[in-house]
């Protein structure tokens, strides 16, 4: 388990920007040190830990240590795959939405760190899920990866213009999609030993 952050980590967990990470550092809301020779500022655990309860920031995120991701697909055998290959990975917590008004739910009060989302959805399309998160200012920092088998070229430029981050054609690999996420969330792209 992490026991140093960096503020862009310390960021990413309270689901802040950076730069306020590195305002309340610097104005001493935030107790951390300095790497020696360096102007990197870093937080340990329980100062973090801290800092999230005073200030009301849930600390699910600092306590589990894994990353929330929501998968918003309505094929029950991409869900399995998918969901299985997150879990087997140990890094993430999974939810599961099959449409996109639970996935429209889900987002607010799961607040994912990143969204699967099958661009097809039975009740409304992927690129109308993209434009509802990026229209809500909390969820600034949620990825998302669309995911779809019709999709032309021009398509994909509009689910990316929309607020998708990536977009993978199906059927696809699910190392790939792993690597992905990872990509998307700064993580190491290895499976963790």
């Amino acid at each position: 388990m992490k026991t140093v952050f960096t503020t862009g980590e310390a960021a990413k967990i309270c689901k802040v920007s950076q730069q306020t990470i590195i305002r309340c550092f610097d104005n001493g809301q935030l107790k951390g040190f300095r790497v020696p020779g360096s102007k990197f500022r870093r937080i340990p655990r329980e100062s973090l830990y801290k800092f999230m309860k005073d200030n009301g920031i849930p600390t699910d995120a600092l306590e589990s240590g894994k990353r929330k991701i929501l998968l918003v697909d309505d094929e029950p055998d991409i869900v399995t795959l998918v969901n299985d290959a997150l879990q087997a990975d140990g890094r993430f917590e999974v939810r599961i939405a099959s449409n996109g008004f639970d996935a429209g739910m889900m987002v607010k009060d799961y607040h994912p760190d990143l969204i699967i989302l099958d661009v097809m959805l039975p009740d409304i399309n992927g690129k109308e899920v993209c434009h509802r998160v990026r229209a809500d200012p909390s969820m600034e920092d949620v990825r998302i990866i669309c995911i779809s088998g019709m999709i032309e070229e021009d398509k994909i430029q509009e689910l990316k213009l929309a607020g998708a981050d990536e977009f993978i054609r199906k059927p696809f690999d699910v190392d790939h999609l792993i690597e992905q996420i990872c990509v998307q969330l700064e993580m190491e792209t290895g499976v963790l030993a």
